[in-house]
């Protein structure tokens, strides 16, 4: 009885904390009376909601839709609005762009020419897959590319197994001698092919997280590459209006390095941790290949020989790449004027989401085929709905409603004043706290709830200690795509973990070392060339001034 009393328990264990989350917090609200305390339930009773995934993320992020207006906090239009902005249409541009690239093989393409420019030697070959995921994740979400570069690995990995496996069937007539002779060089023979099947084994295990990790280091290199940098880059515009800081080509210069390092460092962090520490395959790149490079060169020859000539898709889609990125980074350099300056009357009414959403129309538009052939356009409707992530696009809203509201309730004051005693500390000092925070909590949470919930209180923080909000939200978003440890961290460990290569011990080991070097890597660029490009070392025009707080210089 007691048994099934608790498995009964068990199964609704969800429903228990549904229930007696909002009833543990209620005191807020009926205690103090206040807007602040308000607020701070609808906001807590989220970021537990969204951090146990008891509701479905998409739902949770409906809450402020539900409970501002009944505690009067915003009007429920005034909410409303809160849910589409110009983060949504950017998306939009993005997923048509992905949709097109993932429709007519691009990525394959590019995937397999990267890792033919690198080579074939296990190292290598890891390398070059991990560029690749991670410039495909630069343009598309990071879950994307890893579906779409695994395959490609799969079958790698498979051929190399199976060549391991026929050149030992070649040798093993070497061995039919007579005599403790042949007993001995059997147990060596034996020896030396379990060693090298652990070898593989390990090389597998350093490829497939390799894939994984490289989709989110890739991701934070562009603003559209991951959800936390747009809901990071439309935060700012909502509650910072005059800031112009942010665009793609200033983050591209401060996440590029990072990615480039963070890379490299990885690559070599996964070849030591599974491989060893024999280094010396970075002097010499030419020789004889083994027989596993042979096979995993004919693979990686045969798959792009049968992607054929370029076709016609294949080139209007990556054109309207070029031009996409090319706008992007020469729409307000910054430096100098951009095309945005030829229309002067109309200053900040274009965006990236304008350009994104104009080039991703043209799919809509631009027949696939040549007229011989019945009129279909590049992409259709049911392409591309399959692609939108709608449960990103309704999690960011809510984000942005509760946002909105720890403004209009004082919530984002309070806790300024609250957080203010963190100014005596140094402001690098606060910035690794915040970090290391952020980093631990996206582990157990989506990425997208976690700096959701971590920017209405880090923006308040930064202003209470009067340092530019940029030197604390820019660390803590690309922080927030550091989910390396668990397979359920994110989508693309989940994917890679699937196909049985991995442990999760296997992806923990992997993971801290690489959180270290993404944390350390992100210190290093804000400390450093971040400094100049978004002036960090001065409190700008466009944040509130608090004077009664006390306040620290970077």
């Amino acid at each position: 009885m007691l048994k099934k009393l608790r498995q009964g328990l068990w199964n609704y264990h969800n429903v228990a904390l549904i229930v007696l989350m909002p009833l543990l917090l209620l005191p807020l609200p009926l205690v103090f009376r206040q807007k602040e305390a308000e607020c701070a339930f609808v906001l807590l009773l989220m970021a537990t909601y969204w951090m146990t995934e008891v509701i479905p993320l998409s739902m949770t992020a409906m809450l402020p839709a539900i409970l501002f207006p009944l505690f009067g906090v915003m009007k429920s239009s005034a909410v409303a609005k809160e849910y589409f902005k110009d983060f949504h249409f950017l998306l939009i541009g993005v997923i048509c762009l992905a949709t097109s690239i993932e429709k007519w093989g691009l990525h394959r393409r590019i995937a397999l020419r990267l890792v033919t420019l690198v080579g074939v030697n296990p190292a290598w070959l890891i390398l070059g897959f991990m560029s690749g995921c991670a410039f495909i994740s630069m343009w598309v979400q990071n879950i994307s590319a890893v579906t779409m570069v695994m395959p490609i690995v799969e079958a790698v990995l498979q051929q190399i197994m199976k060549a391991k496996a026929e050149c030992a069937g070649k040798d093993n007539p070497c061995l039919q001698l007579d005599g403790s002779k042949s007993n001995k060089q059997s147990r060596k023979k034996k020896k030396l092919m379990e060693k090298k099947y652990y070898q593989d084994l390990m090389m597998c295990k350093a490829m497939c997280i390799g894939i994984a990790y490289s989709s989110s280091i890739g991701g934070i290199t562009t603003l559209p590459g991951t959800s936390p940098n747009l809901i990071f880059s439309e935060y700012l515009n909502q509650i910072y209006p005059d800031c112009n800081s942010i665009n793609f080509g200033n983050w591209l210069m401060l996440c590029l390095p990072i990615s480039v390092i963070m890379l490299l460092l990885t690559w070599i962090w996964l070849y030591w941790l599974f491989i060893g520490s024999d280094f010396r395959f970075l002097c010499r790149r030419g020789g004889e290949h083994t027989e596993k490079e042979k096979a995993a060169r004919k693979v990686i020859e045969d798959e792009y020989k049968s992607l054929g000539p370029m076709s016609s898709q294949e080139i209007f889609t990556g054109a309207v790449f070029l031009v996409m990125v090319a706008l992007w980074l020469t729409r307000s350099p910054g430096f100098i004027p951009g095309w945005a300056s030829l229309f002067p009357h109309q200053k900040g009414y274009i965006t990236d989401a304008t350009v994104s959403l104009l080039l991703g129309f043209l799919f809509f538009i631009v027949p696939a085929y040549g007229p011989s052939r019945k009129y279909e356009s590049m992409i259709s409707w049911k392409e591309f709905q399959a692609s939108m992530p709608w449960k990103v696009a309704l999690l960011v809203g809510g984000g942005f409603a509760l946002a909105e509201g720890t403004k209009e309730s004082g919530l984002s004051l309070w806790v300024a004043e609250l957080l203010t005693p963190l100014g005596f500390l140094p402001v690098l000092a606060t910035i690794t706290i915040a970090c290391i925070i952020v980093t631990t909590i996206t582990e157990v949470a989506s990425n997208a709830a976690t700096i959701t919930i971590f920017l209405p209180i880090l923006s308040p923080l930064a202003e209470a200690i009067h340092v530019n909000p940029l030197y604390v939200l820019i660390p803590s978003t690309l922080c927030t795509s550091f989910s390396f440890l668990l397979p359920v961290s994110n989508p693309p460990n989940a994917v890679v973990f699937a196909y049985g290569h991995v442990s999760i011990m296997d992806m923990v080991k992997a993971g801290l070392g690489v959180n270290v070097i993404g944390l350390l890597s992100v210190l290093l660029a804000v400390a450093t060339w971040g400094v100049p490009l978004f002036s960090l070392n001065t409190y700008p025009d466009w944040a509130p001034v608090l004077p009664e707080f006390n306040s620290t210089a970077p």
